[in-house]
């Protein structure tokens, strides 16, 4: 309510300001039925210079340039350009300029690779433990899937899809290792789990690799890199998304600021965008603590 007041008292101290060269200032506040004091207020308020105006015009031309990026790419932008301030008022200033980016729900169903058992099932070691004192020893990943449209020999747009199979150390977020296909299979899985196992062979402690009860990582194929690697594997529950949260946490960020409300018109120029985007997240992106 009084937050309400405010916006409301703000607004009539500019409409006055606009017509105060034809009436009479008392028969104003009247009218509006405000306080000489609160107007008094508004007006040096209003009056004060905009310290932010430096930063407002960097944010409106990186807005311009990179139409999605949102707050997060936008700070990190400012602080390229020599201007660092804080992600809370770089969301502040955007949302005064009104240059938020629209937020899009899903309209399909979440992509799952579950499948019931049909093989190994391990028990969940990580249990939501996602805070890790060193790096490559949790690991986690799992299969997300996006849609783009592309022309059949009619001309015609059809929808195809396209699935990302990414492997995040827990330690930092980043993405050590990722692979993307045009179909749900086994082997960029494979594939993208061996540069994992590589990378991680740096590990001097235990190595953990989570993921969902998805059919692929329960296959021997996948079972036995593990246990050949010395690496301990971990599954959430069934049902529980929570349970890999650092990993849904990458995707939702991933998707709200190339994928949503956006269309891709071939297969390589979304796989482009997933590609640069990553590259942007792990060198560039300032992390949340």
């Amino acid at each position: 309510m009084v937050s309400n007041d405010r916006s409301r008292n703000k607004t009539i101290t500019e409409t006055i300001k606009l017509l105060r060269n034809k009436y009479k200032l008392k028969d104003l506040l009247k009218y509006f039925n405000i306080s000489k004091s609160t107007y008094m207020y508004w007006q040096k308020h209003l009056n004060r210079p905009n310290k932010d105006i430096e930063i407002e015009k960097k944010i409106l031309k990186i807005r311009k340039d990179n139409p999605n990026y949102g707050y997060r790419r936008i700070t990190a932008m400012l602080k390229r350009l020599g201007l660092t301030t804080n992600k809370k008022k770089v969301q502040r200033l955007i949302q005064k300029l009104k240059l938020q980016v629209k937020s899009y729900s899903r309209k399909s169903r979440k992509y799952s690779s579950y499948k019931g058992t049909i093989g190994k099932i391990a028990d969940n070691k990580i249990k939501r433990n996602f805070k890790v004192e060193k790096p490559y020893t949790q690991i986690t990943t799992d299969t997300t899937e996006f849609k783009y449209l592309e022309k059949d020999k009619s001309g015609t747009y059809q929808i195809k899809k396209l699935y990302l199979n990414p492997y995040l150390d827990m330690y930092n977020s980043e993405i050590l290792s990722y692979e993307i296909s045009k179909h749900p299979t086994i082997e960029p899985i494979i594939k993208a789990l061996d540069k994992a196992i590589e990378i991680t062979n740096k590990a001097k402690e235990e190595r953990i690799f989570h993921s969902d009860q998805g059919w692929a990582y329960q296959v021997k194929q996948y079972t036995s890199k593990l246990e050949s690697n010395s690496i301990i594997q971990s599954m959430s529950r069934k049902g529980n998304c929570l349970d890999n949260s650092p990993m849904e946490n990458f995707f939702g960020i991933l998707k709200q600021e190339i994928y949503y409300g956006n269309k891709f018109y071939s297969y390589e120029h979304l796989k482009q965008t997933i590609e640069a985007f990553i590259k942007y997240y792990n060198e560039e992106r300032i992390k949340e603590n």
